[in-house]
């Protein structure tokens, strides 16, 4: 994940696509009440298969904003803190962009 002064239409579509689906977004409430865990742990907490489980980490590493560290036999994981915080930003600039010609609480079409 790049830090650039304007908004990477890119990047934020690739953070939101991972936002995208509420087992996702599950596994990141679920590790950010922790510093690490095991895809065991993961599993556990959710109702879903681990081949599941697995596609939906699969998908959130590549976003960035998780990474895993084999632990052998095992695989850990946690939130990437520094592509977190960038996501933080980058969603924080783009939703402070105020819409064209808006006037508070009125549509464009009122």
């Amino acid at each position: 994940m790049k830090t650039k002064d304007s908004l990477n239409p890119e990047q934020i579509a690739r953070v939101a696509k991972a936002l995208g689906h509420p087992t996702r977004i599950a596994i990141l409430q679920f590790l950010l009440r922790q510093p690490s865990c095991f895809f065991g742990d993961i599993h556990e907490v959710l109702p879903i298969a681990k081949a599941t489980v697995s596609q939906h980490l699969k998908e959130l590493k590549e976003a960035g904003l998780i990474q895993g560290e084999i632990k052998a036999p095992k695989v850990k994981y946690c939130i990437h803190r520094q592509h977190w915080e960038e996501a933080r930003r980058l969603f924080a600039a783009f939703f402070a962009e105020e819409p064209a010609g808006s006037v508070a609480g009125k549509g464009c079409c009122e």
